[in-house]
Protein backbone atom coordinates (compact mmCIF):
# COMPACT_ATOMS: atom_id res chain seq x y z
CA UNK A 1 0.00 0.00 0.00
CA UNK A 2 3.20 2.19 0.77
CA UNK A 3 4.22 1.62 -2.58
CA UNK A 4 1.76 2.18 -4.54
CA UNK A 5 0.89 5.71 -2.71
CA UNK A 6 4.65 6.53 -3.19
CA UNK A 7 4.14 5.70 -7.19
CA UNK A 8 0.41 7.80 -7.11
CA UNK A 9 2.31 10.84 -6.00
CA UNK A 10 5.56 10.53 -8.39
CA UNK A 11 2.54 10.16 -10.93
CA UNK A 12 0.87 13.06 -9.62
CA UNK A 13 3.94 15.28 -9.45
CA UNK A 14 5.31 14.37 -12.89
CA UNK A 15 1.28 15.58 -14.29
CA UNK A 16 1.34 18.47 -12.32
CA UNK A 17 5.10 19.30 -13.82
CA UNK A 18 3.68 18.36 -17.44
CA UNK A 19 0.45 20.67 -16.78
CA UNK A 20 3.13 23.63 -15.82
CA UNK A 21 5.29 23.55 -18.99
CA UNK A 22 1.99 23.57 -21.08
CA UNK A 23 0.83 26.70 -19.31
CA UNK A 24 3.80 28.18 -19.10
CA UNK A 25 4.42 27.54 -23.09
CA UNK A 26 1.97 29.93 -23.94
CA UNK A 27 4.03 32.57 -21.74
CA UNK A 28 7.19 32.02 -23.47
CA UNK A 29 5.65 32.18 -26.89
CA UNK A 30 4.12 35.58 -25.61
CA UNK A 31 7.23 36.84 -24.51
CA UNK A 32 9.23 36.36 -27.73
CA UNK A 33 6.16 37.77 -29.90
CA UNK A 34 6.36 41.17 -27.83
CA UNK A 35 10.40 40.77 -27.90
CA UNK A 36 10.10 40.83 -31.56
CA UNK A 37 7.17 43.41 -31.89
CA UNK A 38 10.16 46.10 -30.81
CA UNK A 39 12.28 44.88 -33.89
CA UNK A 40 12.85 46.86 -37.11
CA UNK A 41 12.23 45.36 -40.37
CA UNK A 42 15.83 44.66 -40.98
CA UNK A 43 16.22 43.02 -37.54
CA UNK A 44 13.22 40.77 -38.96
CA UNK A 45 14.54 39.81 -42.25
CA UNK A 46 17.83 39.11 -40.77
CA UNK A 47 16.52 36.53 -38.83
CA UNK A 48 13.89 34.65 -41.69
CA UNK A 49 16.78 34.59 -43.79
CA UNK A 50 18.99 33.07 -40.99
CA UNK A 51 15.84 30.39 -41.43
CA UNK A 52 16.19 29.88 -44.73
CA UNK A 53 18.46 27.30 -45.80
CA UNK A 54 21.12 28.18 -48.59
CA UNK A 55 24.02 26.82 -50.46
CA UNK A 56 25.84 27.38 -53.19
CA UNK A 57 22.84 25.93 -55.73
CA UNK A 58 20.18 29.49 -55.52
CA UNK A 59 17.38 28.09 -54.19
CA UNK A 60 13.91 29.61 -55.91
CA UNK A 61 12.69 30.00 -52.49
CA UNK A 62 15.11 31.61 -50.53
CA UNK A 63 15.18 34.32 -53.82
CA UNK A 64 11.63 34.60 -53.65
CA UNK A 65 12.08 35.34 -49.80
CA UNK A 66 14.66 37.72 -50.45
CA UNK A 67 12.81 39.88 -53.32
CA UNK A 68 9.77 40.15 -50.71
CA UNK A 69 12.39 41.85 -48.20
CA UNK A 70 13.32 44.40 -51.02
CA UNK A 71 9.84 45.34 -51.39
CA UNK A 72 9.56 46.13 -47.60
CA UNK A 73 13.04 48.17 -48.18
CA UNK A 74 11.94 50.33 -51.34
CA UNK A 75 8.22 51.05 -49.01
CA UNK A 76 9.91 52.19 -46.57
CA UNK A 77 11.82 54.82 -49.16
CA UNK A 78 8.60 55.80 -49.79
CA UNK A 79 6.41 56.55 -52.43
CA UNK A 80 9.46 57.88 -54.67
CA UNK A 81 10.66 54.56 -55.46
CA UNK A 82 6.58 53.49 -56.62
CA UNK A 83 7.80 52.35 -60.28
CA UNK A 84 10.75 50.16 -59.20
CA UNK A 85 8.90 48.52 -56.38
CA UNK A 86 6.15 47.87 -59.16
CA UNK A 87 8.42 46.02 -61.22
CA UNK A 88 9.94 44.38 -58.33
CA UNK A 89 6.22 43.39 -57.40
CA UNK A 90 5.40 42.39 -60.69
CA UNK A 91 8.68 40.21 -61.25
CA UNK A 92 7.87 38.38 -58.26
CA UNK A 93 4.56 37.28 -58.99
CA UNK A 94 5.72 35.83 -62.45
CA UNK A 95 8.42 33.94 -60.72
CA UNK A 96 6.15 32.35 -57.93
CA UNK A 97 3.48 31.51 -60.32
CA UNK A 98 6.19 29.50 -62.05
CA UNK A 99 7.60 28.10 -58.91
CA UNK A 100 4.00 27.50 -57.89
CA UNK A 101 3.14 25.65 -61.01
CA UNK A 102 6.02 22.78 -59.87
CA UNK A 103 8.28 23.36 -56.80
CA UNK A 104 10.26 20.20 -57.44
CA UNK A 105 11.10 21.07 -60.90
CA UNK A 106 11.66 24.74 -60.86
CA UNK A 107 12.95 24.27 -57.19
CA UNK A 108 16.34 26.43 -58.28
CA UNK A 109 17.38 29.47 -60.45
CA UNK A 110 19.38 27.57 -62.57
CA UNK A 111 16.63 24.70 -63.23
CA UNK A 112 14.64 28.00 -64.58
CA UNK A 113 17.24 28.56 -66.88
CA UNK A 114 17.91 25.98 -68.39
CA UNK A 115 14.53 25.31 -69.01
CA UNK A 116 13.91 29.10 -70.65
CA UNK A 117 17.17 28.35 -72.59
CA UNK A 118 16.53 25.29 -74.42
CA UNK A 119 12.92 27.07 -75.31
CA UNK A 120 15.27 30.12 -76.43
CA UNK A 121 12.92 32.49 -74.61
CA UNK A 122 15.62 33.90 -72.18
CA UNK A 123 15.49 37.16 -73.56
CA UNK A 124 12.21 37.61 -74.31
CA UNK A 125 10.66 40.88 -72.37
CA UNK A 126 8.13 38.43 -70.37
CA UNK A 127 10.61 35.51 -69.70
CA UNK A 128 11.22 34.68 -66.22
CA UNK A 129 15.07 35.72 -66.45
CA UNK A 130 14.86 38.20 -67.13
CA UNK A 131 11.98 38.82 -63.88
CA UNK A 132 15.19 36.54 -61.94
CA UNK A 133 17.90 39.45 -63.44
CA UNK A 134 16.03 42.63 -62.55
CA UNK A 135 15.11 41.19 -59.18
CA UNK A 136 18.99 40.88 -58.70
CA UNK A 137 19.78 44.21 -59.53
CA UNK A 138 17.05 46.15 -57.93
CA UNK A 139 18.11 44.14 -54.42
CA UNK A 140 22.02 45.35 -55.37
CA UNK A 141 20.47 48.95 -55.28
CA UNK A 142 18.69 48.47 -52.02
CA UNK A 143 21.56 46.55 -50.63
CA UNK A 144 24.02 49.29 -51.50
CA UNK A 145 21.20 52.01 -50.46
CA UNK A 146 21.08 50.60 -46.56
CA UNK A 147 25.23 50.14 -46.60
CA UNK A 148 26.22 53.26 -47.25
CA UNK A 149 23.93 54.58 -45.38
CA UNK A 150 25.46 52.27 -42.45
CA UNK A 151 29.12 53.26 -43.77
CA UNK A 152 28.38 57.49 -44.56
CA UNK A 153 27.03 59.20 -41.90
CA UNK A 154 27.43 62.08 -43.81
CA UNK A 155 25.54 62.10 -46.89
CA UNK A 156 22.46 62.85 -46.77
CA UNK A 157 19.43 59.81 -48.63
CA UNK A 158 19.23 61.87 -51.83
CA UNK A 159 23.10 61.58 -52.46
CA UNK A 160 23.04 57.96 -50.47
CA UNK A 161 20.27 56.86 -53.19
CA UNK A 162 21.95 58.47 -56.34
CA UNK A 163 25.22 56.64 -55.89
CA UNK A 164 23.61 53.62 -55.28
CA UNK A 165 21.32 54.05 -57.78
CA UNK A 166 24.56 54.95 -60.38
CA UNK A 167 26.40 51.91 -59.43
CA UNK A 168 23.76 49.23 -59.38
CA UNK A 169 20.82 49.87 -61.96
CA UNK A 170 21.94 52.63 -64.14
CA UNK A 171 23.93 50.83 -66.18
CA UNK A 172 21.66 48.55 -67.71
CA UNK A 173 18.99 51.32 -67.67
CA UNK A 174 17.91 52.70 -70.62
CA UNK A 175 16.63 56.62 -70.96
CA UNK A 176 12.65 55.62 -69.99
CA UNK A 177 13.69 54.37 -66.83
CA UNK A 178 16.48 56.81 -66.22
CA UNK A 179 14.00 59.40 -66.60
CA UNK A 180 11.51 58.10 -64.48
CA UNK A 181 14.66 58.03 -61.64
CA UNK A 182 15.28 61.48 -62.09
CA UNK A 183 11.86 62.25 -61.30
CA UNK A 184 11.61 59.93 -58.40
CA UNK A 185 14.67 61.60 -56.66
CA UNK A 186 13.41 64.71 -56.11
CA UNK A 187 10.41 62.98 -53.70
CA UNK A 188 13.56 61.24 -51.25
CA UNK A 189 12.61 62.08 -47.96
CA UNK A 190 15.16 63.30 -45.29
CA UNK A 191 17.80 61.12 -43.89
CA UNK A 192 16.63 61.01 -40.13
CA UNK A 193 13.12 60.42 -41.14
CA UNK A 194 14.47 57.66 -43.23
CA UNK A 195 16.39 55.99 -40.39
CA UNK A 196 13.65 56.48 -38.13
CA UNK A 197 10.93 54.71 -40.10
CA UNK A 198 13.41 51.82 -40.44
CA UNK A 199 14.32 51.61 -36.44
CA UNK A 200 12.18 49.45 -34.43
CA UNK A 201 11.03 50.50 -30.96
CA UNK A 202 13.37 50.46 -28.53
CA UNK A 203 16.41 50.37 -30.97
CA UNK A 204 19.35 52.87 -31.33
CA UNK A 205 20.95 53.73 -34.09
CA UNK A 206 24.03 51.80 -33.31
CA UNK A 207 21.31 48.51 -33.53
CA UNK A 208 20.41 49.63 -37.00
CA UNK A 209 23.63 49.89 -38.01
CA UNK A 210 24.48 46.64 -36.68
CA UNK A 211 21.23 45.20 -38.40
CA UNK A 212 22.50 46.31 -41.62
CA UNK A 213 25.65 44.91 -41.91
CA UNK A 214 24.15 41.77 -40.92
CA UNK A 215 21.76 41.93 -43.47
CA UNK A 216 24.26 43.23 -46.55
CA UNK A 217 26.93 40.20 -44.88
CA UNK A 218 23.92 37.68 -45.64
CA UNK A 219 22.62 38.38 -48.85
CA UNK A 220 25.80 39.22 -50.48
CA UNK A 221 26.46 35.57 -51.00
CA UNK A 222 23.11 34.97 -52.48
CA UNK A 223 23.45 38.01 -54.68
CA UNK A 224 27.36 36.90 -55.91
CA UNK A 225 26.25 33.56 -56.86
CA UNK A 226 22.80 34.83 -58.66
CA UNK A 227 25.03 37.11 -60.84
CA UNK A 228 27.72 34.25 -61.37
CA UNK A 229 24.26 32.71 -62.71
CA UNK A 230 23.30 35.24 -65.32
CA UNK A 231 27.41 35.20 -66.08
CA UNK A 232 27.61 31.67 -66.97
CA UNK A 233 24.40 31.94 -68.86
CA UNK A 234 25.27 35.13 -70.77
CA UNK A 235 22.06 36.53 -69.90
CA UNK A 236 24.16 39.40 -67.58
CA UNK A 237 24.84 42.32 -70.27
CA UNK A 238 20.84 42.49 -70.83
CA UNK A 239 19.35 46.21 -70.71
CA UNK A 240 15.98 47.73 -70.19
CA UNK A 241 14.75 50.94 -72.00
Amino acid sequence: MYQKAKVKERESKIEGEGMKKEEDEPFKKKKEGDEKKGWSEIRLAVEELSLVKHDKVVSTLAFLSVSNLLLQVLDKIGPTMAVLRQDVQRNIERLQELYVSDPSRYSSLAEILKKEVSEGTTRKPESHARAMLWLTRSMDFSIAVLDRLEKNSELNLVQVVEDAYKDTLKPWHGWISSAAYKVALKLIPERKIFISILMGKGQDYNMLKADIQNLVLMLQSLLNESHALFRKFRLDRLKST
